[in-house]
């Protein structure tokens, strides 16, 4: 495969030269293209909707089953465990069967582990989510690469897609939760439901996997070593703005509306300010990205993300809860920083191979670390019996954010990395 150039300048999202783009396979048709843009809609769907109908029906799932309180804490970090450790398997599983089959293994896992949660058992619900969520973080991982492979030539737009029917998926599957177990008669099928939508994405992708096949040139694959890209300025920046963009994301997410309640609003008009967090950050991400695609606006769009956030833990500080829309819409801004790293990421590298890795390292390391957040954010409430410690210390990786921001966007930032081949 060819080497891509990388050329990362102020304020702009890294691009890859036509050369770097091209590819040894067989033109795709306008019919594989299509099914091609269909299956990243499909995947998108999937990627958050297994994590967000389960959310929504712990307290159920808890009262029939049965489980302790060690099980009902253990089942929100799952997600985000399987992202770190399940993720770092994506390179090893890419560089076997190619980017497009290591997608289709971890949608056939995602939709596997989701169906196997219909058995009302605590074991098959632990089981079925360990499974799921490792498919889903193969899909985390390589989705940038697949991206990078198959629409190079529009990867902003595509970045976009992706990412608005990943929070789709993921706003429409904690709404209709609830109405749809109790339609089904069983919290374990509501959540057992979500995996035909699996179902679907894996069919959709199936033909995008069967063209690959049989027109990518038989050989052994290039070889990219994630760790020694942790020595480089671009690995340590770009798993750098990953970690703190999702350190904040689940930090916030996760104690948003409860600290609005605790504030003293209603547990209704709380859940209301969460939705409208939730749309403005769709609405966010395909703005900055739109921006952030300019050239020499790349900067920009980052800094205004990443002080949006920093303004927004300023306002849950010292505005009133009447005004919780203020950092609600805030904190929604500052959320539309995800599709910006992903398109960051997919730009980024020699090779696909190499985007893999960096793709790899990022996410694996990222997410491990931004487990600490809810976490830690939960602890010293309880410590301290309030709020201002919590934030404050959210404030610094805010502040921190930003420096990496503007650090990455820096003329001094490039890619020296050579991807190691076997």
């Amino acid at each position: 495969m060819a080497a891509t150039s990388v050329e990362p300048t102020t304020g702009n999202i890294p691009t890859i030269s036509p050369a770097g783009a091209a590819t040894t396979r067989a033109p795709k048709t306008r019919t594989v293209a299509v099914v091609g843009v269909v299956a990243v809609v499909l995947i998108g769907l999937n990627l958050r909707a297994g994590i967000t109908s389960a959310a929504a029906l712990f307290h159920d799932l808890q009262q029939v089953l049965g489980y302790g309180a060690l099980v009902a804490s253990i089942l929100p970090s799952i997600p985000l465990l399987c992202f770190a450790v399940a993720g770092l398997a994506t390179s090893w599983l890419t560089r076997r069967v190619g980017v497009e089959k290591a997608i289709f293994i971890a949608m056939a896992l995602l939709a596997g582990g989701l169906l196997v949660r219909a058995v009302p058992a605590t074991g098959a619900l632990l089981a079925g989510t360990v499974l799921a969520m490792s498919g889903l973080a193969v899909c985390n991982v390589a989705m940038p690469s697949f991206i990078r492979e198959h629409h190079a030539d529009r990867m902003s737009m595509m970045t976009g897609l992706y990412t608005f029917t990943m929070s789709g998926g993921a706003t429409f599957a904690a709404a209709v939760s609830v109405p749809l177990a109790q339609q089904l008669g069983s919290p374990s099928m509501g959540l057992a439901a979500w995996g035909l939508l699996g179902v679907a994405a894996l069919l959709g992708f199936l033909p995008v996997v069967l063209h690959t096949h049989r027109n990518t040139p038989k050989g052994q694959r290039p070889t990219v070593s994630m760790w020694p890209l942790l020595r480089t300025r671009l690995g340590i920046l770009i798993t750098a703005i990953f970690t703190f963009q999702a350190f904040l994301a689940y930090a916030v997410m996760s104690w948003f509306a409860y600290i609005l309640t605790s504030q003293g609003l209603s547990a209704s008009e709380s859940g209301l300010q969460f939705g409208v967090m939730q749309l403005v950050s769709v609405a966010a991400g395909m703005v900055l990205l739109a921006v952030g695609s300019r050239p020499g606006m790349l900067r920009p769009a980052l800094y205004l993300a990443s002080s949006s956030t920093l303004a927004a833990i300023g306002t849950m500080l010292w505005l009133p809860t009447s005004l919780a829309v203020i950092p609600a819409v805030l904190f929604g801004f500052g959320l539309g920083i995800f599709p910006l790293v992903l398109v960051i990421i997919s730009r980024s590298g020699k090779s696909t191979a190499e985007t893999t890795a960096l793709s790899t390292i990022a996410q694996s390391l990222g997410y491990l670390i931004a487990a600490i957040g809810p976490f830690g954010m939960g602890l010293l409430h309880s410590a301290t019996g309030g709020w201002v410690l919590p934030l404050s210390l959210l404030s610094i990786v805010a502040v921190a954010l930003m420096v990496t921001c503007h650090l990455l966007t820096s003329k001094r930032t490039e890619s020296k990395t050579q991807p190691r081949t076997a």
